[in-house]
């Protein structure tokens, strides 16, 4: 529906669009964690129940991901956002929201502080302390010898490092957004931890709010109904 869209560095972005009600000029973009891709059945599970609700909604995989052009070890939030401007510049003329999982969230945070054309905001838990994720969880790894997770199509590489060093922490662009936002995090994520999403919130105004899910993990496996269910009717409330 939109044509190709790619980056600045000319590559191609895949995208799925799930169309909502005919007439409607609001759409959600979906943006996935780190090692992810659009297909996640979360979120698809999510692409649908807004499109049945009549928001539309476009998945896509950040460059270097899945079907994505792109290597995945150029892969950083600063690229990413990057991308996510792409995504944008293909929608104008629609009122947009965007809902970012885990790393996918820590860009939204970047990118909605800065860029008005984003009149909703959701994250997934979401990202905030960068340099910390990535010590945590890849600390005993060697960057550009080592992979993320065990996982040989996920190479770590010292580009990704650098870059959520430099971030270090996303947490002061909640005084920054001013949009309508939601956050919903699980009591057992184990990836980022649910104290990402409370500090972040601290600093953010009465336009934000936290949704708790008790005994959802960090990709809502056995949450996944609850989960798109408050988001499509959040997203719903806002817009109508």
């Amino acid at each position: 529906m939109f044509g190709e869209i790619g980056n600045a560095s000319g590559e191609v972005l895949d995208y799925s669009f799930h169309a909502g009600a005919e007439r409607s000029r609001q759409i959600a973009v979906l943006g996935h964690g780190v090692a992810g891709n659009k297909d996640r059945p979360f979120v698809v599970a999510l692409a649908e129940g807004l499109a049945a609700a009549g928001i539309h909604a476009l998945r896509f995989s950040f460059s270097g991901n899945g079907e994505s052009g792109g290597r995945f070890a150029d892969s950083t939030i600063s690229k990413e956002v990057g991308d996510l401007g792409a995504v944008l510049d293909a929608l104008n003329g629609y009122g947009i929201g965007y809902i970012g999982h885990s790393m996918g969230g820590a860009v939204g945070a970047v990118r909605a502080s800065r860029d008005e054309r984003i009149g909703l905001l959701v994250s997934l838990a979401g990202m905030v302390h960068t340099r910390a994720f990535a010590q945590r969880e890849f600390g005993e790894q060697i960057p550009d010898q080592g992979c993320m997770w065990e996982e040989r199509s996920c190479p770590l590489s010292q580009a990704y490092m650098d870059d959520m060093a430099q971030i270090d922490t996303v947490v002061e662009r909640g005084a920054e957004i001013s949009v309508p936002w939601l956050l919903v995090h699980g009591t057992e994520d184990d990836v980022v931890p649910i104290e990402d999403s409370r500090e972040i919130l601290a600093r953010a105004g009465d336009n934000a709010e936290l949704f708790v899910i008790d005994g959802a993990d960090h990709v809502f496996s056995e949450h996944a109904q609850v989960m798109v269910e408050k988001v499509v009717g959040w997203a719903r409330d806002q817009w109508v």
